[in-house]
């Protein structure tokens, strides 16, 4: 089968390449599954750099989710069991992980919906405790981890302020729903925090979503309302936030840590009912991932490459089919 590799960590263009290899024989506890579209996030990116936390085995494969097919014929997603990721045409992936693919949604819709919105779900429900009727900003809003809290707090009842960087992702942001998105190369930290506050007369963001850190971050803090959470969930900047406990402590704000995997590993359960919870939610149309592009087998490399230098708006899918079927 065809699979893009890693043998020398690197930028994704450089250290991703496209191999001929041996079809991935299941351990124990473990299936094989045909690929039918595999996501692109960020962290496939920091894979293929060396910098994520999980370092598999080289030479290995990224793509840490699928919409992939069982033998007897079942559509599912699925998290691949490393070394052999997703951008591949069969990866192997733990039995009693899989989850059903939503009848609604599509392979590269399917593929898309998993760790996004599971991240999303956790971060504003089970850490924030969002209700309805309260204010979110979310960053990176037209992003495919930001467009997913964007849908996320919709569904929810909330006020939702996207933060993007451009006038396209201003309209993708706009599109997904945003009741007032701001555009950052426009504005800097002081006036973002300024337009947040002067959106909720004063009052500022109950919840934050921030997958960015850096500056994203320091705009956050001033503009959280009292009794505001903000829920860390990745740094997209590459700048790490050291957050002011002071501040947090005269503004009475809370700063939360949202780690999806930890929910894998430690509470499977949760995860299922968070899937169910987003199956139904996709069933009603009131999420939908955003896939902007759906690419061949062959574009993975420059994919991830694309997503890890921030030019994409929403997900970007790579479905193996369009290869013209793959090598068997």
């Amino acid at each position: 089968m065809q699979a893009w590799r890693v043998h020398t960590p690197g930028e994704p263009s450089e250290a991703m390449r496209l191999e001929e290899v041996p079809e991935p024989v299941p351990g124990e506890g473990e299936v094989r599954l045909k690929v039918l579209a595999a996501n692109v996030n960020f962290p496939d990116a920091l894979l293929a750099r060396g910098q994520y936390q999980i370092r598999p085995p080289l030479p290995f494969t990224p793509g840490v989710e699928i919409c992939g097919e069982t033998e007897d014929g079942r559509r599912v997603i699925a998290n691949p069991s490393l070394p052999h990721g997703g951008f591949a045409e069969y990866v192997t992936a733990s039995a009693r992980a899989l989850l059903p693919a939503p009848d609604t949604l599509d392979d590269a819709e399917a593929a898309a919906l998993h760790i996004g919105y599971q991240t999303g779900w956790f971060g504003l429900h089970r850490r924030a405790r969002l209700r309805s009727g309260e204010t979110l900003l979310v960053h990176a809003a037209a992003g495919g981890v930001g467009s997913a809290a964007v849908q996320l707090g919709k569904a929810a009842g909330a006020t939702v302020i996207g933060v993007v960087g451009g006038k396209a992702k201003a309209r993708t942001a706009e599109e997904l729903g945003c009741d007032l998105v701001i555009d950052r190369t426009a504005d800097d930290t002081a006036r973002i925090a300024a337009r947040v506050k002067e959106f909720t007369g004063g009052r500022g963001a109950d919840v934050v979503y921030d997958p960015v850190g850096g500056e994203a971050y320091t705009a956050s803090a001033k503009c959280v309302a009292f009794e505001g959470r903000i829920v860390v969930v990745g740094f997209a900047s590459g700048t790490v936030p050291a957050p002011a406990l002071n501040h947090a402590l005269v503004k009475n704000y809370a700063v939360l840590g949202l780690h999806w995997g930890l929910y894998a590993a430690k509470d499977p359960g949760a995860v299922l009912a968070c899937h169910t919870e987003l199956t139904r939610l996709a069933a009603e149309g009131a999420v939908k991932p955003l896939v902007t592009e759906r690419v061949p087998l062959a574009g993975a490399a420059d994919a991830v490459q694309r997503v890890a230098d921030g030019t994409t708006a929403g997900r970007l899918v790579v479905v193996p089919a369009l290869d013209g079927g793959g090598s068997r």
